[in-house]
């Protein structure tokens, strides 16, 4: 059977090639670890390893000798895996991370291997990799940011979103962050899941996050943080908000926090939502119902009583991150007031031309991640920083292929990554089915790119030899009653594994 359930009828000329003799089998590399990279290997593993693309005997797609043959390496730049399960999650999402188990499984397959500490497009090239292996997909998800384009972006105080995330993650680029949190507000630009996560974790109560895995250096920072008040700003309104219901029923619940809506921001959005689908339509019910309650306990409440609080302000977009009289950091963010033109998640946010001015000493960019070139040879579209690709397959470049946030661009959930790496894996199999690939000719797949790595000094990292340095992460957290202590510098992962 395909995997769509239906039988590969005919077998197909490189299938057929493939039956007629002990010929190689396919060795297929995945560039990226974290969840597009597992899922692409995990599916593509699972089909091989139950008889090719059929489990019928009697089907030409029926492989009983040689499926066990087939081998899938993930290589990665960091020496640890995972991606943005371990450096994007939040920490107090704990539940989410189990997904982590499930890729563990996969890289303790026989037919699969783990290269850590190699950087594809430095240490070795799209190319060489080619030369190496019948196929491979590129999974290596958005490692940079979306930039403002405002004067002011570049002032002390200023911070991406995904740097934010990255440092008190223990992602190793960021880890050296020390934003400053000296001021009483800060200001988050985008509604999105990114943004609230943020949000939140400024203001949880300490004792809440001493019991998740955020960084050691993280944590003591958040201690003397002085941020009381937290801003969510975005272009356009109520309606067109990113965020979901289960991270909104977080922050309204937060202890210790009131929720700032203004009741007016949602007039008339009762009966504009009523046919909405239902995810939309319980998400505006929640922030009504939240923004005429705290509206009244506010009115009753003494301001002393709640000691943070959070707020969101719609249809204002940033025209000026603003500085102090010094010129060196920030003092607030000049925004444009803006009107919606059409409707629904098509709805476009058009200057009004009137501006305010809302003080903050803290500014967190969180309008979107974006993927970067990985190699010359690998075709880009700069304007949507993704990998041109007509279902997984790179445009132009036989037996290349993309999945996750390189391949559509950094937009939903794990879930969706999955399925839309499940997708790639069988355009995958139906080209290795069809004889696109041609795996007659026999590939050396690590063998030739660990001989180019030797060469060049690079000293790759097992999936044996990342459990080490998670063993030695969770007997630190043990101790300090985390669930694990991150290690944050790549040079003392390597030295811990003898590297």
């Amino acid at each position: 059977m395909g995997p769509g359930g239906a039988c590969w009828r005919g077998g197909g000329a490189g299938l057929r090639r493939w039956l007629s003799s002990r010929a190689p089998a396919p060795r297929i590399c995945v560039v990226g670890s974290g969840p597009a990279g597992f899922y692409t290997a995990q599916h593509i593993l699972k089909f091989l390893a139950t008889g090719f693309l059929c489990s019928t005997p009697s089907c030409p797609a029926f492989l009983p000798e040689h499926h066990d043959l087939a081998q899938v390496d993930i290589y990665e730049k960091l020496p640890v895996p995972f991606g943005l399960v371990r450096f994007g999650v939040a920490p107090d999402h704990p539940e989410v991370k189990n997904v982590i188990n499930t890729f563990t499984h996969t890289a303790r397959s026989d037919r699969c291997a783990y290269y850590g500490n190699v950087t594809v497009g430095r240490d070795v090239t799209v190319g060489e990799l080619q030369q190496a292996y019948h196929a491979v997909v590129l999974s290596y998800g958005a490692e940079d940011n979306r930039v403002l384009g405002i004067p002011g972006e570049n002032l002390s105080g200023v911070y991406s979103a995904r740097a934010f995330v990255g440092w008190y993650n223990g992602l190793p680029e960021n880890r050296d962050l020390k934003p400053d949190l000296s001021c009483e507000t800060a200001l988050i630009l985008g509604h999105g899941n990114v943004a609230l996560d943020i949000a939140r974790i400024l203001l949880s109560p300490l004792d809440f996050l001493r019991k998740t895995d955020i960084t050691d250096c993280s944590l003591a920072a958040l201690a003397c943080s002085k941020v009381k008040r937290v801003w969510l700003a975005g272009r356009r309104g109520p309606l067109q908000v990113a965020f979901t219901i289960k991270e909104l029923r977080e922050m309204i619940n937060l202890p210790g926090t009131q929720p700032v809506l203004n009741p007016a921001d949602f007039t008339g959005l009762e009966n504009a939502v009523k046919d909405a689908p239902r995810p939309r339509k319980r998400l505006t019910e929640l922030m009504i119902k939240t923004a005429l309650e705290k509206h009244r306990e506010k009115a009753v409440m003494a301001q002393a009583a709640v000691p943070r609080q959070w707020g969101l302000k719609f249809q204002r977009s940033p025209q000026e991150v603003l500085p102090t009289a010094d010129g060196m950091r920030v003092r607030g963010v000049r925004m444009a007031l803006t009107r919606l033109e059409g409707s629904g998640d098509s709805a476009k946010a058009v200057p009004t031309g009137d501006m305010e001015e809302l003080e903050c000493g803290l500014v967190l960019s969180s309008i979107g991640y974006r993927s970067l070139p990985l190699d010359p040879a690998v075709p880009f579209d700069t304007q949507h920083s993704i990998i041109p690709n007509n279902l997984g397959r790179v445009m132009g470049v036989p037996g290349l292929y993309c999945s996750g946030w390189v391949k559509r661009g950094p937009v939903g959930v794990i879930i969706t990554t999955m399925n839309d790496s499940f997708d790639t894996a069988q355009s995958v199999l139906e080209d290795l089915q069809e004889g696109v690939l041609d795996v007659s000719v026999s590939k050396e797949g690590f063998g030739a790119v660990g001989s180019i790595l030797r060469s060049r000094g690079i000293r790759p990292v097992s999936f044996s030899e990342w459990e080490k340095i998670d063993a030695a992460e969770v007997a630190r957290g043990k101790a300090a009653g985390k669930p694990r202590e991150k290690i944050v510098d790549p040079q003392e992962m390597l030295q811990l594994i003898g590297h």
